[in-house]
């Protein structure tokens, strides 16, 4: 980072010094290693391969032709509405801090914790689809492993404990690592794609357009019986789920060089890289599948079934090791998402035990705590939510139909609050990076209409119950605002608070050794 000068680095410090907080966290990220925190949460080899079922066992084809793009798009608007609160409030756990300013306490409080849960939840559910990928390649045919409860959990704490370990060593390390992540996933989509051309019958590029209706017994039961309108806006659900956690880049602004221009490129760059790459690797897929028909039958499993059907074993493995290693990363960057989270909500005193969930380490420069604290929590939920069932749904698959709900309102809060703060007294200055009223508002408003649609897609059968989850989240949430948080929660440094914290600013710079 030889361009970062001291001039840049002054600037970053007064822009976080004028929202009331000291450099803690170790400004060590580039803005290409901003970018790749992001585009690794998003992996496409994650999320694209193992709810890839969602689009082959509903509309086919078409789900990935024409659904992959829309609903890529979707998630496109919430990026770039939310880049542009991001280059005027640069700050770890963002979304809360700009819920607060551009709205009041309780909304910052609410998008705190719809983003936190999100998170968490997606951090647990991220690491069980890489459980099951492990276990369709290597677990079950080299090791002979059997799912079990047992196993699962083994698992996700053994590879949630190392990537808390890893975030813990400090940002320098999981940066790196992060930016070879991103790397590799960019690789790794080419050659399967190539290998899926490679191995392909045929090439009918008309069934990336064909429109069928694969729901009930004809796609595996993935989708209940419906109408193919619905069941191809059901598939939407791959890219809206697959492309999420961009937000990280904003979770990470305190850690990145030149923030307030690095971080919403970050965060607009790496949908637009994941909605492509993606496009090719998931198009070339489709046209490797020896018979659409066949495919919608195997459900989840189509893609270990296309595979093992069509590509060389030896070159199979080979992609599968690359693709489980991304997955892992892809975790990495989630547990350093989650933390910073913790991180920025304890400081301002949002959680239990907020002096402990705040404190940054002086040797390692990251919030140890939280980091560890996060990592716990996921493998707990996912832990707990196994063993306890609705009718024949694990609470675990209910719960997890509701993160991207929860984290998109999180998106949605700060989004709706700066569509009428513009120009206000609220948020009247604005970053370098700039849409320009109109342009912010028209995405805006793009953001609230896509937030109705998630909403309506995500509490559709099988995942009905996730209305009633949403709803009784609610319920507590107000429950636990206006008898506990309400008369103690203070909420981000705002107006003459800013100036009172100065000296505990340099303090806490001078205690972690920031210079």
């Amino acid at each position: 980072m030889s361009d970062y000068i001291e001039t840049d680095k002054k600037q970053d410090l007064q822009v976080l010094h004028s929202m009331g907080y000291a450099q803690e966290l170790e400004r060590r990220m580039s803005q290409f290693s901003n970018f790749a925190v992001s585009f690794s949460i998003i992996c496409i080899l994650s999320g694209g391969i193992n709810s890839l079922a969602q689009a082959t066992a509903g509309a086919g084809g078409a789900a990935i032709g024409i659904g992959w793009p829309l609903g890529c798009f979707i998630s496109l608007v919430f990026a770039v509405a939310m880049a542009q609160i991001s280059s005027a409030y640069p700050t770890a756990g963002g979304l809360y801090h700009w819920g607060s300013i551009l709205g009041n306490r309780f909304t910052g409080w609410v998008t705190a914790w719809f983003n936190l849960l999100g998170l968490v939840t997606v951090l647990g559910a991220i690491n069980v689809g890489t459980y099951y990928f492990f276990m369709g390649s290597f677990g079950t045919p080299y090791l002979g492993l059997e799912d079990s409860t047992t196993t699962r959990i083994v698992f996700l704490a053994i590879i949630t404990g190392a990537q808390a370990l890893v975030n813990h060593m400090g940002i320098g390390l999981t940066a790196k690592l992060t930016d070879f992540s991103g790397y590799l996933i960019f690789a790794t989509a080419i050659l399967l794609a190539i290998a899926c051309l490679a191995a392909a019958d045929s090439y009918e590029i008309g069934r990336l357009f064909t429109f069928s209706n694969y729901s009930g017994e004809a796609g595996g039961n993935v989708w209940p019986q419906t109408s193919g309108t619905w069941v191809f806006l059901l598939g939407l659900l791959l890219p809206i789920y697959t492309i999420t956690g961009y937000d990280a880049s904003a979770h990470t602004s305190e850690e990145t060089v030149k923030a307030a221009e690095s971080v919403p490129r970050g965060m607009v760059s790496s949908v637009l890289w994941s909605a492509l790459f993606g496009y090719i690797m998931l198009c070339a897929f489709v046209l490797m599948i020896p018979n659409m028909d066949e495919a919608a039958k195997q459900g989840w499993n189509v893609f270990f079934w296309a595979m093992d059907a069509q590509v060389h074993p030896v070159i199979k493995d080979i992609l599968y090791l690359a693709i489980f290693v991304s997955q892992w990363l892809c975790g990495l960057a989630t547990v350093t998402s989650v933390s910073r989270m913790i991180f920025a909500f304890s400081r301002d005193g949002g959680l239990p035990a907020s002096r402990a969930l705040s404190k940054v380490s002086p040797t390692y420069r990251t919030p140890v705590a939280a980091i560890w604290t996060g990592s716990i929590l996921a493998v707990l939920f996912v832990w707990g939510s196994s063993l306890v069932s609705i009718g024949e749904t694990p609470v675990y698959t209910i719960v997890v139909s509701c993160t991207v709900i929860f984290l998109f309102f999180s998106f949605a809060i700060p989004i709706t609050l700066g569509l009428f703060a513009w120009g206000t007294s609220k948020w009247d200055k604005m970053g370098p990076w700039n849409l320009g009223e109109g342009m912010f508002k028209l995405f805006a408003i793009l953001s609230i209409i896509a937030m109705v649609l998630i909403f309506v897609l995500g509490i559709q059968p099988p995942n009905d119950w996730a209305l009633y989850i949403t709803v009784g989240f609610l319920v507590v949430t107000g429950i636990i605002w206006f008898g506990f948080e309400n008369r103690r929660f203070r909420g981000p440094p705002i107006g003459d608070e800013v100036a009172r914290r100065q000296a505990e600013i340099a303090a806490a710079e001078k205690a972690v050794g920031e210079v």
